[in-house]
Parts: structure tokens; C-alpha cells; sequence
């Protein structure tokens, strides 16, 4: 990560924008930690090197990845909370290609791509933890 700041308050949370290729999950888990974020929603867009996308196999209990490149993202929404101490995030999103096709779903890596990423991060009050919910052997978010 580059020592150059990324992100600014706000009267909510925080305003991020990161650059070519910055990877968003690192940054996020980075801001959660340097400023104590106990929850927060976020929502993005922006340009998109790499996206992995994961769609959940409830038998296997896991993702089965898609990467796909050079992609404009067009939502990306998520919360940001804790699991046994680090930051869990979960986030979706739906991003486009150059012939207009979308894709979208889980997101587990995103890196920049020319341009920049701009995030939208609303800090809540309550710190929440995610636990594995053994029914479904996925994380479920604690209110």
C-alpha cells in the first residue's frame, strides 16, 4: 500500500478513492482497523482491473470463483464488520464490459484499474461480528 492517504471524513464516515492498482479489500480492512470503524455500510463504482466474483455452493459450503478483467463497476455495495477480531467484509457488485455485458453477485477481490474507485463508507455505531452460521456454513451478520 502506498503511504499516500486515500480517504477523507466525512460528516458520516468516510469518503475513499483509490487508485490503479489499489486493492479495495486491503484499503477497506486497512481503514477499519486505523480508525476503529465498529460497522459501516459501504456502496462504490469505479474502474476495475480485476473483479473475482464468487457464487456460493450451499452443499460445498464455499465460493466458486470468476475472475474477470478490465471491467466498470457499477455498484458495489456491502457491509463492513469483524469476525474473531479481524475485518470481515462482504460486499456484491455489478460491473459491465466493453460490449455492455454485466456480471455481478459475491465479490471476494477487487483491484483498480485505470481510473480510480470511489467508495461511499457510513460509519454505525454498534460494532457487529459475523459468525458462521452452521446450517449453512456461510457467514451471517450478528445485530
Amino acid at each position: 500500500m502506498s503511504e499516500h492517504k486515500r480517504y477523507i471524513a466525512t460528516p458520516t464516515g468516510f469518503l475513499m478513492v483509490l487508485r490503479q492498482g489499489d486493492d479495495v479489500f486491503v484499503w477497506l480492512e486497512s481503514l477499519m482497523r486505523d480508525e476503529a470503524i465498529p460497522s459501516a455500510t459501504i456502496v462504490g463504482f469505479g474502474f476495475v482491473h480485476k473483479a473475482t466474483f464468487g457464487f456460493f455452493d450451499f452443499d460445498k459450503k464455499q465460493y466458486s470463483p470468476k475472475t474477470m478483467e478490465d471491467l466498470e463497476l457499477t455498484n458495489f455495495t456491502g457491509t463492513l464488520a469483524w469476525k474473531g477480531g479481524t475485518p470481515a467484509i462482504h460486499a456484491h457488485g455489478v460491473a459491465g464490459d466493453d460490449s455492455f455485458r454485466t456480471f455481478g453477485g459475491h465479490l471476494l477481490a477487487l483491484e483498480v484499474g485505470r481510473g480510480s474507485v470511489e467508495i461511499s463508507v457510513t460509519v454505525h455505531p454498534t460494532r457487529l461480528e459475523r459468525i458462521v452460521d452452521p446450517t449453512i456454513g456461510a457467514n451471517v451478520l450478528q445485530l
